[in-house]
């Protein structure tokens, strides 16, 4: 927790320093706090703050496909958590030493309405034993036990998660790991990948994800309904030199077959 939520439940500064010279708590960062207990990890770190602090924040994009086992293969030098979400992160999230850096994308390029305030609500009641049901379900995100008390950990579905890593292209994906991480994703719900991309208000993932699709010719590709979603008008030049696919008007890789 931070100082800011132990102040609003009477924890005042003096308070505060006390327990941290008693060893009741310890100080991990610059205005935040946590009980002694064992190593510090990114995975409780966002789960406290979905939970505890009430940031409406989710695991996402390669972060979450990793997470479910789709993006093992596709490994970065440095590693990072990719947080989204319509509001940023607390600034002390950078002060922490938990082995990652955490990067924060406003989840309102892709959708501009977002089932998020919903979501947190329901894991809430789920939480606290108002609902019966268990952890709620949603085409944009899914509860994920962590942890020994299997706290719940919000991420992205996979769905999801793919269109947030393609609006990544070309700055921080590449076109070539996306197209392997795309070969993989045989298994993606077709009715969810539906509702996403209607919903989905950036071109240029949409252009980019049947791009991938049609290379890869998955199952589900079949049961997808283009006509009903909106693909912009006019090219996008997404590489400089590249190669034009006409069916979905993007530049592309030249060694990546396109419609040409």
């Amino acid at each position: 927790m931070d100082s800011a939520w132990l102040t609003d439940r009477g924890y005042s500064t003096a308070l505060r320093s006390h327990y941290v010279s008693a060893g009741l708590l310890e100080q991990p960062a610059r205005r935040v706090y946590r009980q002694p207990r064992g190593d510090v990890r990114w995975e409780q770190v966002v789960v406290s703050l979905q939970t505890l602090l009430g940031h409406r924040l989710v695991a996402g994009g390669r972060t979450a496909l990793e997470l479910q086992g789709f993006a093992h293969d596709l490994s970065h030098s440095v590693r990072e958590v990719h947080l989204y979400g319509p509001g940023r992160p607390p600034t002390w999230l950078d002060d922490l030493r938990v082995g990652v850096r955490f990067s924060y994308h406003n989840s309102r390029r892709l959708f501009e309405k977002d089932d998020v305030e919903a979501w947190f609500a329901s894991l809430s009641g789920a939480i606290e034993g108002a609902g019966s049901a268990g952890p709620p379900e949603s085409d944009n995100f899914r509860a994920q036990p962590w942890g020994q008390w299997n706290w719940p950990l919000t991420l992205s579905t996979p769905e999801r998660a793919v269109l947030e890593l393609l609006d990544e292209l070309p700055d921080r994906e590449t076109f070539h790991q996306a197209d392997m991480l795309m070969e993989g994703l045989s298994s993606l719900s077709p009715r969810r990948l539906q509702r996403l991309l209607r919903a989905c208000t950036n071109v240029k993932v949409k252009r980019l994800f049947f791009f991938f699709a049609d290379r890869h010719q998955h199952a589900w590709l079949k049961h997808l309904d283009k006509a009903a979603i909106d693909f912009g008008s006019g090219n996008r030049v997404l590489v400089r030199g590249g190669r034009l696919d006409k069916r979905y008007r993007i530049t592309v890789p030249g060694d990546l077959d396109g419609v040409s």
